[in-house]
């Protein structure tokens, strides 16, 4: 089958895009002398154009392809559950593919939490979490334990109540005011550590009790969950250093408060392991998922819950109002478990472990360029730093920034070859978040289409 499409019709795609969609998180004033990318097919671990151009996905799609571009076997496996059942929702009723999925997730995640409410997608299961942990409470005779804290710059999802929990300033303001009742607490970045610079698990210790401190401040009767990443994301991949979730799941005990682990990035082999809290050796109350359970084949996101939380649900007239007309979609069913199985048939989590050390190591091969500050991140998951002073690990002015990211090295990588993300919310950081399938020598074109553009953008300072 051909990849590529006719010139005049590729012209017309990309015309029809600029005129008709409305692209996320994009600025469409950059498309009134640029033409729209289209693009129309994937395998493995590469994408192509409507002009046949080949790229190396190197963030997944948006961290969810995991098994790679063009499984047949998950196309099939929705075949099958649309002749058999296309749809059917999760009101009151149940149906085979969510009933497996849900036993299966619950077998193989840490601890008892034994329940499992599927969503469409991260936020809307980050939103589900906040609601849960709010009437939870209420059912349990602590009704003024409803706010949540967050850490800095992290990104929980875009609805109202997730973007309230999100810690990026310019993400809420143009949607404010949000639900109330969140508050931010430091972040694990080392690498600008204000505290403790040069001890790091002194420094996941402090971290860890500024969530103390902000239950205390805020009054620990009033304070429902803490919603944290096994490894940030926003910022550049912000690892937890030793002990920090077992300060935090101390804390969180010592106070009733709820811990939330948002693994919508970090799950189904991110990092490794199903479920990125056995990582980390921490138990949650509740564990949140979307992207690779499905490997971004179908909408799917799911929230774990734990028996303690299912157990006031479970008399008398008690209902959580709550669910969404796609959660649990057979289809979308059916394929996480088709995925599930190709984990397993490919030892993907084995290969993730056997090969984040190549990653890193090959990432870390970029340090020697003077604009590269920082490598950080763990599994197929990194963050590179950009700095124009390696000494002072100075930053780049908001001009600078607008001038080199946005003007120069996102269209650069892109033009390179590679697909990534190229991002400023925090520090200017670049993203890499390969399908689970890749090894040396996608590390290795990684590393090269980096090192140019790279060089390039320097030049630029």
């Amino acid at each position: 089958m051909s990849t590529t499409a006719e010139p005049t019709d590729v012209t017309a795609l990309a015309a029809a895009a600029r005129d008709n969609l409305w692209l996320h998180f994009t600025r469409h004033s950059g498309f009134e002398s640029a033409e729209v990318p289209v693009i129309v097919r994937g395998e493995g671990a590469y994408i192509w154009d409507a002009r046949g151009k080949r790229y190396l996905d190197g963030l997944a799609g948006l961290f969810a392809v995991q098994v790679g571009h063009g499984r047949e076997e998950l196309a099939e496996a929705a075949a099958r559950q649309t002749k058999q059942l296309a749809y059917f929702p999760l009101w009151g009723h149940a149906h085979p593919s969510a009933i497996e999925l849900a036993e299966r997730l619950t077998a193989a995640s840490p601890g008892d939490l034994n329940r499992v409410f599927f969503t469409v997608s991260g936020g809307e299961s980050v939103e589900t979490a906040w609601k849960l942990a709010k009437q939870y409470f209420k059912l349990v005779g602590k009704p003024t334990k409803h706010k949540v804290i967050s850490r800095a710059l992290a990104y929980h999802g875009t609805s109202q109540g997730a973007l309230s929990i999100t810690g990026i300033p310019g993400a809420k303001a143009d949607f404010e005011p949000l639900v109330p009742s969140t508050m931010r607490v430091p972040n694990t970045n080392f690498y600008r550590a204000p505290e403790h610079a040069d001890d790091y698990e002194a420094y996941g210790r402090w971290a860890a009790d500024q969530i103390e401190q902000a239950i205390e401040f805020e009054g620990a009767d009033t304070v429902a969950a803490v919603f944290l990443e096994p490894v940030q994301n926003t910022g550049g991949c912000f690892v937890p250093p030793p002990g920090y979730f077992e300060r935090v799941r101390e804390i969180c005990d010592r106070h009733d408060v709820l811990l939330v682990s948002d693994e919508v990035i970090c799950a189904f082999g991110r990092l490794g392991h199903d479920f990125a809290a056995k990582r980390y050796g921490y138990q949650p109350d509740i564990i949140t998922t979307a992207k690779g359970l499905t490997s971004g084949y179908a909408p799917l996101g799911a929230v774990l819950a734990s028996d303690r939380l299912m157990e006031p649900f479970l008399h008398g007239s008690t209902t959580f109002m709550h669910g969404s007309t796609y959660g649990g979609h057979p289809v979308s069913c059916a394929v996480a478990l088709a995925n599930l199985d190709l984990f397993e048939r490919e030892n993907l989590y084995g290969h993730v472990l056997a090969q984040e050390s190549a990653f890193r190591g090959t990432l870390d091969r970029l340090l020697d360029l003077p604009i590269v500050g920082d490598v950080r991140g763990a599994g197929f998951f990194y963050g590179i730093e950009l700095v124009k002073d390696k000494a002072t690990k100075e930053t780049f002015t908001a001009d600078e920034s607008e001038r080199v990211l946005r003007g120069y090295l996102s269209d650069a990588l892109f033009e390179a070859g590679l697909y990534c993300r190229a991002d400023d919310r925090a520090e200017p950081v670049v993203q890499l978040s390969p399908p689970l399938i890749c090894g040396q020598r996608e590390f290795d074109e990684m590393e090269q289409i980096l090192r140019e553009t790279l060089t390039g953008a320097w030049k630029l300072l």
